[in-house]
């Protein structure tokens, strides 16, 4: 269970790839080196926009929409949650 939100500004991002690793698509597409950082304990989405010279909403919106998604997938569909009749 996720006790932080993704938002969060002290989330690390070793946390939020261990949470969300779909996350990682968004600082790959954004040319960051992030993902497997040996520093992404100690780092945070602040950090990272600060040290790649990225602007913060505009990345934090990327990195929600990468989650959005891919639950997308997760959520069933209208015609899937109908009952079914039987016959």
């Amino acid at each position: 269970m996720r006790s932080r939100k993704i938002d969060d500004p002290d989330l690390s991002l070793a946390e939020m790839f261990d949470a969300w690793p779909e996350t990682a698509d968004a600082f790959i597409r954004n040319g960051t080196l992030c993902y497997g950082c040996p520093i992404a304990p100690f780092h945070t989405v602040i950090d990272t926009c600060a040290e790649y010279h990225l602007d913060e909403a505009t990345f934090r919106a990327q990195v929600a929409e990468t989650v959005d998604e891919a639950h997308a997938e997760e959520r069933p569909t209208e015609r899937s949650r109908r009952p079914r009749l039987r016959a």
